[in-house]
């Protein structure tokens, strides 16, 4: 198990330095956002797969909301979903990471992530985006006490027709965007280069927080237009049921990382190579079979087509 100061400061922290910040402009943002859609291209299988979990796990939160009696909470849970996005993207971001070098890529690829060094600072990091998803449900539930009292809507259209057609709701929508907006930013700033670094080059959670911050700072044109550009293809992935998140989150999570490629100078002397996935075990898990069997045969028929 790794130490606490590897966790969060790497194993080299006293002697490594600081990862370096390009400067990027819009045309970076536009130009990751191509690439990634190319590796979608390349690589569809795992990609759809992970895209129909969100797709599904946002229909889950609807129904959540709807049945629990938190139908004012659907939207802030929908929207702050994305928040742990570049969390549970990691194997996209390995799988981008082996084709920029010339390896041959498999769905099962993404699983290496298991068996990287920075493993536990990536979870920690997970778990700091959790915490902040957290604050954000926390802060739109009392913002609707404030508003409205402590009883939770009877029935969604109802609340919606109230939302859209009083003053109280529409203080709730600004001031509730606004809000939302603040927890979108720092997640952003602190998440913007982190994940795909660690994975990288196993640098700690200090360093990745700290490089993400300099790239903010250095770069607040790029960065900006790289949240509007996610926050915008995540609303037309979110109107069809969510189903259109079956193609914008494997996308945005490839081009992530060619976002950090163009924004962190690649330093090949520190960067990690992951062989053997530790998360072997739990690709050959019986119970899962049907489901890697599937899915091979979506790549070999993806494989035979394209050839």
């Amino acid at each position: 198990m790794a130490s606490a100061f590897h966790v969060y400061f790497g194993p080299e922290a006293l002697t490594a330095p600081q990862p370096k910040v390009r400067r990027i402009g819009p045309e970076d943002c536009l130009a990751a956002l191509t690439e990634g859609f190319d590796d979608f291209i390349s690589m569809p299988t795992y990609p759809v797969f992970v895209g129909l979990f969100y797709g599904v796990a946002g229909i889950a939160i609807a129904a959540f909301s709807s049945l629990r009696n938190a139908v004012h909470l659907m939207f802030p849970l929908a929207a702050g979903f994305a928040i742990i996005g570049p969390f549970v993207a990691i194997g996209l971001y390995e799988m981008s990471r082996r084709r920029e070098r010339g390896l041959p890529v498999r769905w099962r690829d993404a699983f290496a992530t298991l068996g990287s060094p920075a493993s536990p600072s990536i979870l920690a990091f997970g778990l700091l985006l959790f915490a902040i998803f957290a604050a954000w449900i926390w802060a739109a539930d009392l913002l609707y006490v404030w508003l409205y009292g402590p009883n939770p809507p009877a029935a969604a259209m109802p609340f919606l027709k109230d939302v859209l057609t009083s003053d109280r709701g529409w203080t709730l929508i600004v001031v509730g965007g606004l809000v939302g907006f603040c927890f979108a930013a720092l997640a952003l700033c602190i998440s913007v280069v982190s994940i795909p670094l660690m994975l990288d080059r196993d640098v700690g959670l200090v360093p990745a927080l700290e490089a993400s911050l300099r790239t903010t700072r250095d770069n607040p044109l790029a960065v900006a237009l790289w949240g509007l550009i996610v926050a915008v293809a995540l609303v037309l992935g979110s109107v069809p049921l969510f189903f259109g998140l079956a193609v914008v989150m494997p996308v945005l999570g490839h081009a992530t990382w060619r976002l950090y490629r163009k924004a962190i100078e690649r330093d090949p002397a520190r960067e990690v190579v992951i062989e053997a996935p530790r998360g072997e075990s739990f690709v050959e898990s019986p119970l899962l079979q049907p489901v890697w069997i599937f899915l091979d045969c979506l790549d070999a028929l993806r494989r035979k087509m394209w050839i």
